[in-house]
């Protein structure tokens, strides 16, 4: 994430920030180094580690509790219980970690020099600032600002995991050895398709986290359907169908090139944890 996280910044930016023309992401990250300094690149990089750190142990544990238990029970795994099986992990996670990242978004775009004049600064000191200024100015309620779409959005580490899972087994067919090179092409070909799939609403997430578009005034599930689905044809109506996929090309540079590297690391420390604890034979597919 540290390595790739410049990407992820121009990702951000072209989002929330909806008058930036720049397209390309190298100009982007040009641009933003040159108006901003080359540390701008990495604003917000703690609060979204701390954030990715506790969301990936949320979701890898629930996800492996349920895998296991699936193990234990009758039948072989199928795509279908995979996806299922990573939803159910996603809401668990969307739920627990939702706060985390509406201020991780905040702090990620704090001394931004935005093109859209009427995106407000925010003045925050840091994490535990940032929490106490938005519970207190804002309202508790505040910090789960984008859960509609991000409860939506578990669709994207569900479709992920299922396609993952379907190639890991097709891979491995026969008990075939599966190697780093093929678990990272997997993981990369999984993340693609489900980020493309679902990144129109996290360009919706993104700017309810940033929490300056006050929607409609309903309250409740209504209110926060109306608010996605005006966010959407807004963009629509603006940019076309296209601009619901505006900083796509840094997402997918970023998701697919970081979840690749994960699965690697991943794998290797799950098998090596299964082994110690010679779990490995029971945990087979």
């Amino acid at each position: 994430m540290t390595v790739f996280f410049p990407l992820d910044t121009a990702k951000s930016r072209l989002q929330v920030d909806e008058k930036r023309k720049s397209r390309s992401t190298p100009v982007i990250l040009a641009e933003i180094a040159k108006e901003e300094g080359i540390l701008s690149l990495y604003r917000g990089w703690l609060p979204v580690i701390s954030s990715l750190c506790c969301s990936n142990f949320v979701y890898f544990y629930t996800f492996n509790t349920l895998k296991r238990l699936n193990a234990a029970g009758p039948g072989k795994s199928r795509p279908g219980r995979d996806l299922l099986m990573g939803v159910a992990a996603g809401v668990v996670n969307v739920l627990l970690t939702t706060p985390m990242w509406v201020v991780n978004t905040r702090l990620k775009l704090q001394g931004v020099k935005f093109r859209n004049e009427d995106l407000q600064q925010t003045h925050y000191r840091g994490i535990f600032d940032a929490f106490s200024q938005i519970i207190s100015k804002e309202g508790p309620a505040t910090l789960w600002n984008g859960t509609l779409p991000s409860l939506i959005l578990v669709l994207n580490p569900a479709v992920q995991f299922m396609f993952y899972e379907g190639m890991k087994r097709r891979a491995g067919k026969g008990g075939k050895k599966i190697s780093s090179a093929e678990i990272f092409l997997i993981g990369a070909i999984a993340k693609a398709i489900a980020t493309t799939a679902t990144y129109p609403l996290q360009t919706v997430q993104a700017i309810l986290r940033f929490g300056q578009y006050k929607g409609d005034g309903k309250g409740g599930v209504i209110g926060s359907i109306s608010n996605v689905f005006y966010l959407l044809m807004e963009r629509i109506k603006k940019y076309g169908i296209l601009g619901l996929y505006k900083g796509l090309e840094a997402k997918l540079l970023q998701t697919v090139l970081t979840a690749a590297l994960m699965f690697v690391v991943y794998e290797k420390i799950t098998a090596a944890t299964f082994k110690v604890m010679g779990l490995n034979k029971k945990l087979k597919h």
